[in-house]
């Protein structure tokens, strides 16, 4: 039998907490010591030892970390394991400036460790499967990608706005869904609730194959919504990744005999599919697929290097909404504003 990995984790914050639940439950892994300076204020350590420092950990001989401290320190952190040969979970967003999310890609693939961010809706039901369904064509030609996601501030967050903290979220399901990239992005930011940082973003840009995008996303709402639609060629996609739901609004295929309606070249209301989908928990596919590559498996995890093209285009939407203009976003030169 394959010796089991020995994983730890840094960070037992919000979202360190659902890690190490997965942790200690996960086939094939040994969860050994987690990192944090604060200790275990909420025993959710299950039982690993609970560590001061990032050396003290990689003293333990891990084989990999799951990186979930605030995102200013996920560079240092990340560096760290790097230079001691661990690879690496880094949620999202993988670091907080393009410059500190090149230096640990460059880290970590000049040594050919295995490092990936924790883009956590790649793993949504609804969205792996409209994955799957574009891939299969069932759509036709993509016109346009529209999320909304919204809802209260969450008091967790200090160190980045809702551009970096939640807007990546759909900067990189958008990407993966479509298989396609960022070549340009419009933004407006508001600040209403007297933070540093701005808590709402409106942004419309264009995929490289020209479809449009349009993103909403604010913690300004009570109204907790994450929603995504794939607008194609034989209608439209909608995902709801609060419920794992998808469905699909067909256009028709029938013909109408109303006059005024028969006059209107463009579609018309077909039918409507919603789809049974087996819900697994994001999280523990992660997990999952992050083990299996470690092992050297294939696994579809996001890769550092794609986790910095999100923050690429995060990085434009915030100087779009800065210097009021389009930002165009090179594959090569990365970030030139217009």
């Amino acid at each position: 039998m394959t010796k089991p990995l020995r994983a730890g984790l840094v960070g037992l914050g919000s979202m360190g907490r659902h890690h190490a639940r997965v942790l200690a439950g996960l086939d094939g892994v040994d969860f050994v010591g987690v990192v944090d300076p604060m200790g275990d204020k909420f025993g959710a350590a299950q039982g690993a030892p609970v560590l001061n420092t990032v050396e003290e950990l990689i003293a333990m001989g891990v084989d990999y970390t799951v990186v979930a401290c605030p995102t200013h320190l996920h560079e240092e952190v990340g560096l760290a394991l790097a230079a001691a040969g661990v690879c690496a979970l880094i949620e999202k967003p993988v670091a907080d400036t393009v410059e500190g999310a090149r230096r640990l890609v460059e880290a970590f693939e000049s040594r050919g460790l295995v490092a990936g961010v924790g883009h956590i809706e790649r793993c949504n039901p609804a969205l792996r499967s409209l994955r799957a369904r574009l891939e299969a064509g069932e759509l036709g030609d993509v016109y346009q990608v529209v999320t909304r996601r919204q809802g209260p501030f969450p008091h967790r967050i200090a160190d980045v706005g809702v551009v970096k903290d939640l807007a990546t979220h759909d900067i990189d399901l958008t990407g993966w869904v479509t298989g396609r990239e960022y070549v340009s992005i419009a933004a407006h930011t508001v600040s209403k609730s007297g933070r540093e940082h701005e808590d709402m973003v409106s942004a419309v840009g264009r995929l490289d194959d020209g479809t449009m995008v349009n993103h909403l996303v604010n913690w300004l709402s009570p109204l907790k919504e994450r929603f995504t639609s794939v607008t194609g060629e034989r209608g439209c996609f909608i995902a709801d990744t609060l419920t794992a739901d998808l469905t699909f609004h067909s256009n028709a295929a029938v013909t109408t005999e109303w006059e005024a309606l028969q006059a209107f070249r463009g579609v018309s209301e077909g039918d409507m599919i919603r789809y049974a989908i087996p819900k697994r928990e994001p999280l523990q596919v992660e997990h999952e697929l992050f083990r299996d590559a470690v092992l050297g498996e294939p696994a579809d995890i996001c890769t550092l290097r794609q986790g910095m093209r999100t923050v690429e285009v995060a990085a434009a939407v915030l100087a779009s909404a800065t210097n009021g203009g389009t930002v165009l976003i090179d594959p090569v030169e990365h970030v030139a504003a217009r």
